[in-house]
């Protein structure tokens, strides 16, 4: 076998010198770009690991969760008992505040609900539920309820209107079976409307001030808008409605709906006696339906001017795809419940933009 040999024409040489030279050359770059690439990745890691620690909580396991959830709900608790104790008027701005420290603990469970067994998750909403009855009853003791408060004059049961009517009035006191509407708080809302078309607009800024609640409540073939951020959504008892929503900070709860279509961002989202209804929404948590059939689920579709800002503002600006992660708390089985299903494609609507309703509030 012969030998390999080194070119002997100079010219031959010259040739495989800068061939060779070419290669190491680029094999400098290539080693200079990976580097770049793996600073910049590493720069995004540490970018994202900074937000995540300003905008929630970082939690190491589910343990670590239940125990700071816990010495939460102890220090609402002891603050509850002693105002049981000594009931007093003058410290209506304690419970103000613990239901501030309630609605917190809510957020909380909310926002790091994706990683929590189904056990826990519905452990942590069933004691927050407790929390907020065992308010209503220490508020009851500090500030009691005028006698025959429930002769005021009623709404009327329908009322058909050609422009948006808000109102603002105390919280009846409703038990919606494992939902309940605190009645120690004041809270906007529309109530009692029939075939309107219905608008608010929250500025992110007085929300916060505010401690911003909003109630749908008793609605027949309307069309409900709210644009920008809000604190926490209640819908209780609607009918063939359309209800478009921007942000919510907190959660959504939804009791006894039918034939609707809602189109809702929140944390989270529980839906409780609804039949018939379509649901479009971008959720931080897995949507809960309880008690409920017929009912379908898409990505959400809504678009007003500055919508993107909104959701960026209450965490919400990235996809999430829980919309597709339904638990039915009525249906322990391991197979899909027959409760909900995935709205079909050709069967969704288009985006919805309510950007022209705002000259209506």
């Amino acid at each position: 076998m012969e030998e390999s040999k080194v070119p002997s024409d100079p010219s031959l040489q010259a040739t495989a010198g800068a061939t060779s030279a070419a290669a190491e050359t680029l094999d400098r770059k290539h080693a200079s770009m990976l580097e770049r690439l793996s600073n910049r990745h590493q720069a995004r890691l540490a970018e994202k690991s900074q937000l995540n620690s300003i905008t929630s909580p970082s939690f190491e396991s589910t343990q670590s969760f239940l125990s700071q959830f816990s010495q939460s709900k102890l220090s609402i608790d002891s603050h509850l008992s002693r105002i049981r104790q000594e009931p007093d008027p003058a410290l209506k701005p304690q419970l103000n505040s613990i239901s501030s420290e309630i609605s917190a603990l809510e957020k909380l469970v909310a926002e790091n609900s994706y990683f929590l067994p189904p056990y826990e998750l519905r452990t942590c909403l069933n004691t927050v539920d407790q929390l907020k009855q065992e308010l209503d009853d220490v508020s009851s003791l500090v500030i009691p309820r005028k006698k025959f408060s429930f002769k005021n004059k009623p709404a009327p049961a329908h009322k058909t209107v050609n422009s948006p009517v808000c109102e603002t009035e105390e919280k009846q006191n409703v038990n919606l079976g494992k939902f309940r509407f605190s009645d120690s708080l004041v809270a906007q809302g529309f109530k009692g409307i029939a075939k309107g078309t219905l608008v608010k607009k929250f500025v992110a800024e007085e929300s916060r001030d505010m401690n911003e609640e909003f109630t749908l409540s008793d609605l027949r073939e309307c069309q409900v808008g709210l644009m920008g951020c809000l604190r926490s959504l209640f819908v209780d008892k609607l009918i063939n409605c359309k209800v478009y929503v921007g942000a919510v900070m907190g959660s959504v709860l939804i009791e006894g709906v039918e034939g609707c279509v809602f189109v809702l961002a929140s944390h989270q989202i529980r839906i409780h006696d609804a039949k018939n209804c379509d649901f479009y929404l971008r959720v931080r948590s897995r949507p809960i339906i309880e008690d409920s059939h017929g009912v379908r689920f898409a990505p959400y579709c809504l678009n007003y001017e500055g919508i993107e800002a909104d959701l960026k503002e209450a965490n919400l600006g990235e996809e999430t795809g829980n919309w597709t992660k339904v638990d039915d708390f009525c249906w322990l089985r391991a197979v899909q419940s027959p409760n909900w299903s995935i709205l079909p494609e050709n069967e969704r609507t288009g985006v919805v933009d309510v950007s022209n309703w705002e000259h209506l509030e």
